[in-house]
């Protein structure tokens, strides 16, 4: 099993000694995005990247399409055309796949969160990023490509205890033994500043941890310690898998769980609508302040 992250020297070893257990390769998955731009991750991975990496767009490769006034800005794939996807991209089940985007590893967390919730546990995330990759000045050691795309897709196994929808949400509102954590920045959890979605606000009760505060001054995560010791005050009595993560449109969501596992707290829940499906029915009540 894979710890959720992993440093770029723990790469290098991975690549050059391989993983304990049987493996057919070690895939690089470049995730680099940018909601402002969607194009610019695929320029960024055709101008420069990690060495044998592929590429995987959130919009194209990592979510499904939107129903407008039904879904949220990025719904969860269909498992079968993920299936699709994956095999394309390269993975099979024995294949240990690291995931990146720019650095943080809100995008490469999406691509993390996904493969857990179809059955593939060896993923992790690359601490630090591309920057950490260019800044080790690592030239040589390219990851084993995998074998060229099959016809078969992967044998997808989605658990459905890693989400929840938008009625579940709305039954649990006033259940105090379900926590409902908000990983966007903390002034959109208030409703003072929203630059994306057309309501500012948050769902009702929701606790404020914004998945940025996971990382270090360095843009590295924190160490398991501090990130349990920020995360239990919030969860207070209530149990991990009682516990609700959301964002905006359900991809930075995926840091707050990666976090949480990476501290020994796993089993946290995603809402994958998450605000930006919230939002869609006025009638759904909207707290602020």
């Amino acid at each position: 099993m894979f710890r959720p992250i992993i440093s770029v020297p723990e790469l290098l070893r991975l690549i050059q000694h391989g993983d304990p257990g049987p493996q057919e390769n070690v895939l690089v998955v470049d995730c680099r995005f940018s909601l402002a731009d969607p194009g610019q991750g695929r320029r960024e991975y055709e101008t420069d990247h990690v060495p044998g990496a592929v590429y995987a767009h959130l919009d194209d490769d990592l979510s499904g399409p939107i129903i407008p006034g039904v879904t949220g800005r990025h719904p969860l794939p269909d498992p079968a055309s993920l299936a699709v996807t994956l095999s394309r991209l390269g993975i099979s089940p024995k294949t240990a796949v690291v995931a990146y985007d720019s650095g943080p590893g809100a995008f490469a967390a999406r691509l993390w969160w996904l493969l857990r919730w179809v059955g593939h546990p060896r993923v992790a995330v690359l601490d630090g990023g591309y920057g950490a990759w260019k800044a080790s000045g690592v030239t040589e050691g390219a990851p084993r490509r995998p074998a060229a795309a099959t016809s078969l897709p992967y044998p997808i196994r989605v658990d459905p205890d890693m989400t929840v929808s938008v009625s579940d949400v709305q039954n649990r509102l006033k259940d105090d033994s379900w926590r409902l954590i908000d990983a966007r920045e903390h002034e959109r959890w208030l409703g003072r500043a929203e630059p994306i979605d057309p309501v500012a606000g948050r769902i009702p009760r929701a606790v404020s941890a914004p998945w940025q505060e996971n990382l270090g001054a360095d843009g590295r995560f924190k160490s398991p310690l501090e990130i349990k010791a920020r995360f239990e005050p919030l969860l207070k009595n209530v149990a991990v898998d009682h516990t609700v993560v959301y964002c905006g449109s359900g991809v930075t969501a995926a840091h707050d769980l990666l976090a949480l596992d990476l501290a020994g707290l796993p089993g946290a829940k995603l809402y994958p609508g998450s605000w930006s499906e919230w939002i869609t029915d006025p009638a759904r009540p909207v707290e602020r302040g």
